[in-house]
């Protein structure tokens, strides 16, 4: 999904996180016009991660995951899936003011995988676009400590930006994705010397 080596310095590898896993959820059209961006924007490497489609079950490891002794192949496999990204980004809706139980359950699987690499939010919603949900989110990933970003994509009254099952985003939508794309580039740059030199869990 690039046009460039995954092994080049100057190719950033971003993991798109499909946050919603509800049926008919508009989450799905509009990653997909964000993965698109990001394909025409270049020098990313993109890999998605819809928890629709993932499917991981609440909570089931037996070990605290400061320890990484991952016991379930879904953990296994979602921990290296972090592991791999330089960046990541979220696309999430806003439920009942806070972000949906998927999303804190994919993040509570891990501890260490996203230390020290930039975040941002795609968040969608009714009035609020979502921001309710980014909130509650922060507290989480600077716990896990990642590095949230000031930037983000929040679209208001959604349903009116979706036809024919496909996002149309407003230029402002346009314009907050690539200053979101620019500065996780910036920061996963900036970060990339901590994330080499943390020390191995105990």
């Amino acid at each position: 999904m690039t046009s460039r080596p995954p092994s080049s310095l100057d190719v950033t590898k971003i993991l798109v996180i499909i946050a919603s896993t509800r049926p008919g959820r508009l989450g799905l059209p509009i990653a997909n016009w964000a993965i698109s961006e990001i394909e025409k924007h270049g020098g990313f490497e993109v890999d998605v991660a819809d928890l629709a489609l993932m499917d991981l079950p609440m909570l089931d490891e037996p070990h605290h995951p400061i320890h990484r002794n991952y016991t379930k192949p879904h953990t296994i496999a979602w921990s290296k899936r972090v592991d791999a990204a330089d960046a990541i980004l979220i696309v999430t809706p806003e439920y009942n003011y806070g972000m949906p139980g998927s999303l804190k359950n994919a993040m509570d699987f891990l501890s260490h995988e996203g230390n020290y690499k930039p975040v941002a939010f795609i968040s969608y919603g009714g009035m609020s676009g979502g921001m309710r949900s980014v909130q509650m989110a922060k507290q989480v990933v600077t716990t896990l400590k990642m590095v949230p970003l000031a930037e983000a994509v929040n679209i208001h009254m959604v349903p009116k930006y979706i036809h024919d099952g496909q996002f149309v985003p407003e230029e402002t939508h346009e314009k907050s994705l690539k200053k979101v794309l620019g500065e996780l580039t910036r920061w996963a740059d900036a970060l990339r010397a901590m994330r080499v030199t943390q020390p191995a869990p105990a």
